[in-house]
């Protein structure tokens, strides 16, 4: 789903030898990458209650994880990472890493219409589940985690993260978990160097820029841009004490990139 839009036309349109083309490349690209990891991987199938909540999750572990599974296909520096584990053999099933929010425009929205200093906003930077997790994982994994934060940082108040809906993601987790959605914010194209996405984090730290033209007169066709329409990002926020409030969708603020 990531990187169909690299090969889509401008209305979406792809052809079936195109679909299949970015299956078998990606596939193998997954079956690489699960090797690397193989000895974190859980085996068998595991009850809900089964699992251990692991607070401060080994960062290596997580970083092998969130840099070869993921699909940002790399971890936030820094971040703490929080697990449930199987029960034999300690492997992660579902994990996530949190971080304070560097995204100053959410920051300063969420500063200026809820009354939030920026400083006391942690995001959830990065969310994996292998398929062996059992249903509402996620969701329990998140739940525990706001307990944690909220013990361990009790000047926190608030907890946010970015749905990206063009991924197949929905954000049911989240909702189950008690979170809700805040804001959207507007769709800029996915970057891809040479024919693999890079996010523009990723840009900065490796090139300094994340200014395409830049990029392009530097490097040539080494770098894509996605053509198709891409769907709003949606921000969901989850208070640390007390409920979080619904913000009806008519009264969710667009935000530009």
């Amino acid at each position: 789903m990531l990187h169909l839009p690299r090969v889509a036309r401008l209305d979406g349109q792809l052809t079936w030898a195109q679909v299949r083309a970015e299956i078998a490349t990606q596939l193998q690209e997954l079956v690489d990458d699960q090797a690397k990891v193989e000895r974190l991987m859980p085996e068998g199938r595991f009850e809900l209650q089964d699992l251990r909540f692991v607070a401060d999750y080994n960062r290596d572990n997580a970083e092998e994880i969130f840099t070869h599974l993921h699909y940002l296909r790399s971890a936030r520096p820094g971040a703490i990472n929080y697990a449930l584990v199987d029960p034999l053999y300690g492997r992660p099933v579902s994990l996530c890493s949190v971080s304070p929010l560097e995204w100053r425009r959410v920051g300063r929205h969420i500063a200026s219409r809820f009354e939030i200093a920026m400083d006391t906003v942690w995001d959830i930077s990065r969310v994996y589940s292998f398929d062996v997790a059992p249903a509402n994982a996620i969701s329990y994994l998140l739940a525990r985690v706001r307990s944690d934060i909220r013990r361990r940082r009790p000047d926190l108040q608030l907890l946010t993260t970015a749905v990206d809906p063009n991924l197949g993601f929905t954000g049911a987790s989240y909702l189950a978990a008690n979170w809700n959605r805040w804001m959207t914010i507007r769709p800029r194209p996915y970057l891809y160097y040479r024919g693999r996405y890079v996010s523009p984090r990723q840009l900065r730290t490796e090139f300094a820029t994340t200014n395409v033209a830049e990029l392009r007169s530097m490097h040539g066709g080494d770098f894509g841009l996605s053509r198709t329409q891409l769907l709003d990002s949606m921000i969901f926020c989850c208070r640390l004490k007390g409920e979080t409030e619904v913000v009806p969708a008519g009264l969710q603020h667009r935000l530009h990139r």
